[in-house]
């Protein structure tokens, strides 16, 4: 199972994440979150890192432009986007990148098409508020390509067991406070991940 801890604000939170055992760490490029993170900062924690960590920014609702200039900023190796206005033209990215999936019914799950793809509970602030989509949804979902996000923490993954999820992706449910981690709840969620 593949980790992925999105919130990251400060180098401390990085590190813990990584030596917890997170495959890849994400940087929110979206001012109204509490854990927005501006490139420059971001590039501080990226220029630190040990190699074999995938780090990936989350962009919501942005133009082409103005993600292809953050992301090599900030040296982003992945770019996770939430396009709800559909403005996006993904030919013109210059990053890899994987689209969000806000789910609010079964449907948005079952139009999946064969691509990599982030799952996440519909909530009007864009993420991070801990609301879980609904696992029967998933029923009879081929979920090898499927990340899942939202209300995920040590406590309800054994609940993911079954199901052949590609990763998980957490931010609240390790956090002390909104972009500030608690390194044992990081520890905790990697360990209850990998017995899945």
């Amino acid at each position: 199972m593949r980790i992925k801890i999105c919130g990251i604000t400060n180098i401390n939170d990085a590190i813990n994440a990584i030596n917890a055992g997170a495959h890849a760490l994400g940087f929110v490029f979206y001012k109204k979150s509490p854990r927005y993170i501006t490139p420059q900062e971001a590039l501080k924690i990226i220029e630190v890192l040990p190699p074999f960590v995938q780090t990936v920014g989350l962009f919501v609702n942005e133009n082409v432009q103005t993600i292809n200039q953050i992301a090599h900023e900030a040296k982003m190796q992945l770019t996770q986007i939430i396009d709800d206005e559909h403005c996006i033209d993904y030919s013109q990215l210059n990053q890899k990148y994987i689209k969000v999936i806000r789910a609010t019914s079964q449907e948005d799950i079952k139009n999946i098409n064969n691509e990599y793809v982030l799952v996440d509970a519909f909530v009007p602030s864009f993420g991070g508020e801990g609301k879980r989509v609904a696992l029967e949804w998933f029923k009879d979902v081929d979920c090898s390509k499927i990340i899942l996000a939202g209300g995920l923490k040590a406590e309800n993954l054994k609940e993911l067991r079954g199901y052949g999820f590609f990763a998980v992706d957490v931010s609240s449910g390790v956090e002390a406070s909104k972009g500030k981690k608690d390194n044992q709840k990081m520890i905790d969620f990697v360990k209850a991940a990998h017995a899945i």
